[in-house]
């Protein structure tokens, strides 16, 4: 589990330098899939390898930042209550379809803890690169009726993590099956 553990931290730490374009985004909101070992190695392993993966995969992430480390500290909050949710649930009960209604909650549950991240933590805190009025405006380029604050949150912040847990959930699925031989140390 330990030697796995590290062996998917280090997977999600290369799958974040593969960042791709978020459409109606202003050009800094990128999406990569570095969650997906994360989600997978807490469905084989628990929350708590998952949230660990999570933390791992941040960590290392921290020499080469440009955010300060706001970046890494986000990230970490909303991935880790994803797979620690997902995780959670599925530890209960191993089916197919428990995964599946594991996934969607813990998507949910990354979409609001990323509306609260962005919200109190965030914004305030990429205040110190951008005054709040011009990130804002970044983001009603793209959605002309975000105005204010709770607009970011609630129009792009939210959906956009949402997507994303949907995203990753949905190659997890496809994937978890077909790896757990693997993961499990017998093959």
């Amino acid at each position: 589990m330990l030697t796995m553990t590290a062996v998917l931290s280090a997977i999600a730490f290369v799958l974040a330098f593969f960042e791709f374009p978020v459409p109606l985004s202003p050009f800094f909101a990128r999406m990569d899939l570095s969650d997906l070992p994360a989600l997978i190695g807490s469905f084989a392993y628990g929350p708590g390898a998952g949230v660990t993966i999570e933390l791992i995969k941040n960590a290392l992430q921290l020499p080469t930042t440009a955010t300060g480390g706001i970046g890494e500290l986000a990230n970490f909050l909303m991935g880790g209550a994803f797979v620690a949710i997902a995780g959670f649930i599925y530890k209960f009960h191993k089916t197919k379809r428990t995964a599946c209604i594991a996934c969607l909650i813990a998507s949910v549950g990354m979409g609001v803890t990323a509306a609260v991240v962005n919200y109190f933590i965030l914004l305030p805190a990429f205040e110190a690169f951008m005054p709040l009025d011009q990130l804002i405006a970044s983001f009603s380029e793209m959605i002309p009726f975000i105005k204010t604050k709770l607009d970011v949150v609630l129009f792009n912040a939210f959906p956009f993590n949402l997507l994303k847990g949907l995203a990753i959930s949905a190659v997890t699925m496809v994937l978890y099956k077909r790896l757990t031989p693997v993961l499990k140390g017998r093959q």
